[in-house]
C-alpha cells in the first residue's frame, strides 16, 4: 500500500520533556458536555467566527479524496445548526472533503483533497480555489495563517508544511519533521507555527517563519495520532486521537482536560473558552467549556 494510502485510511480510523500535572483525574467527560451538533456527516474540523459569533463545521459527507459533495455547515454559537450545506464550492471547484479551516479578513479558507478553498465567510460564497495537483499532495489538512499574512497549509499524507504568499505556493519544511504534520497553529509567544504529529510522534515542533527553520517544542507523555491544536492561555490545546483526549501544555507540564467518547479530529476554540470536538466517525460535534486557568 503506498505511503499517503496508509496514512489517509489511518487519518479516518483514528525538546523538553514535560511531566504529567496533578489534576488529570479530573478531567471532564461527556457528562460535562454543554452542547451538542447532531445532523452532520463526517465532520473534520471546526473554526470560531468571533464577529458572527458562529461555528463553521467542514464535512467529509462520503469519500474525503474525491466525490465532490463535501461541505461547510453553518452553527450557532449554542450548536443548533443554521445552515448545514453553507459553502459547497462550485462545479469547476467542488468541495470534496474539506478539512482545516481559518479565517483570514472576510475569507474562509478551507483545506481540501487537492488544494485551497476561499469563501466569503457572511454569505458563503466561492471566492478562490488554489490548486495543489502538481504538487502530488498526499493528505491537505490544517491551515493557519503566519503574522506576515502568509498561508499556511500541513500535508500529513507527504510529511509537508506550504507556504502561499500572493498566490505562490513553496515547500518550507519537510525534511526536519520528524512525524507528520497535522494540526497547526501560530503561538504567539514561541512565535512559531506549532504543528501537530500525526502517527508514533508525541512532539510538537515548530515553524518560525522569520528564520526560516524547524524549531523544537514540547513532547506529551503519552497520547499519538494529534490532529486539532489551538492555542489558549499561553499554552497548547491538543487533541490526541489514540486515547481519545484532549491535552493541555504549558511550561513543561500536560495534563489532560478532557476524555472525549470517539476520536477527536480539528478541534475548534472561542474567546469565552469553549472547545468544539469534532469526530468524523461519529457524525457528531461535542462541546465543553473549559476550565478557569491563571
Amino acid at each position: 500500500m503506498k505511503r499517503t494510502s496508509f496514512l489517509f485510511c489511518a487519518l479516518l480510523l483514528m525538546l523538553t520533556m514535560p511531566h504529567p500535572a496533578a489534576g488529570s483525574d479530573d478531567a471532564q467527560d461527556v457528562d460535562d458536555r454543554i452542547g451538542v451538533v447532531e445532523g452532520l456527516a463526517g465532520p473534520e474540523a471546526v473554526h470560531w467566527d468571533a464577529q458572527q459569533g458562529v461555528w463553521f463545521v467542514s464535512n467529509f459527507n462520503g469519500d474525503a479524496s474525491g466525490d465532490a459533495n463535501g461541505f461547510v455547515s453553518r452553527v450557532s454559537s449554542d450548536g443548533t445548526i443554521v445552515e448545514r450545506e453553507f459553502m459547497t464550492g462550485t462545479e469547476q471547484s467542488p468541495l470534496h472533503g474539506p478539512r482545516g479551516m481559518r479565517i483570514d479578513g472576510e475569507r474562509l479558507w478551507v483545506a481540501d483533497a487537492d488544494g485551497l478553498h476561499a469563501f466569503d465567510r457572511r454569505s458563503g460564497a466561492h471566492l478562490e480555489f488554489i490548486d495543489f495537483s502538481r504538487f502530488d499532495p498526499g493528505f491537505l489538512n490544517d491551515v493557519e495563517i503566519g503574522p506576515d499574512g502568509s498561508t499556511y497549509l500541513t500535508d500529513t499524507g507527504n510529511a509537508r508544511l506550504f507556504r502561499i504568499t500572493d498566490g505562490e505556493i513553496s515547500v518550507v519544511a519537510e525534511a526536519g519533521l520528524a512525524s507528520p504534520p497535522n494540526g497547526v497553529v501560530w503561538h504567539p509567544g514561541r512565535e512559531a507555527l506549532m504543528l501537530a504529529p500525526w502517527g508514533g510522534g508525541r512532539t510538537l515542533v515548530g515553524y518560525d517563519p522569520a528564520r526560516s527553520e524547524v524549531v523544537d517544542g514540547p513532547t506529551l507523555p503519552a497520547g499519538g495520532n494529534m490532529d486539532g491544536i489551538e492555542h489558549w492561555r499561553g499554552g497548547l490545546l491538543v487533541a490526541s486521537q489514540a486515547d481519545q483526549a484532549i491535552w493541555f501544555v504549558r511550561d513543561g507540564e500536560a495534563e489532560i482536560l478532557i476524555r472525549t467518547p470517539g476520536r477527536p479530529a480539528d478541534i475548534g476554540l472561542d474567546a469565552s473558552g469553549r472547545i468544539a470536538v469534532p469526530y468524523i466517525a461519529l457524525d457528531r460535534v461535542d462541546l465543553w467549556q473549559l476550565p478557569e486557568r491563571p
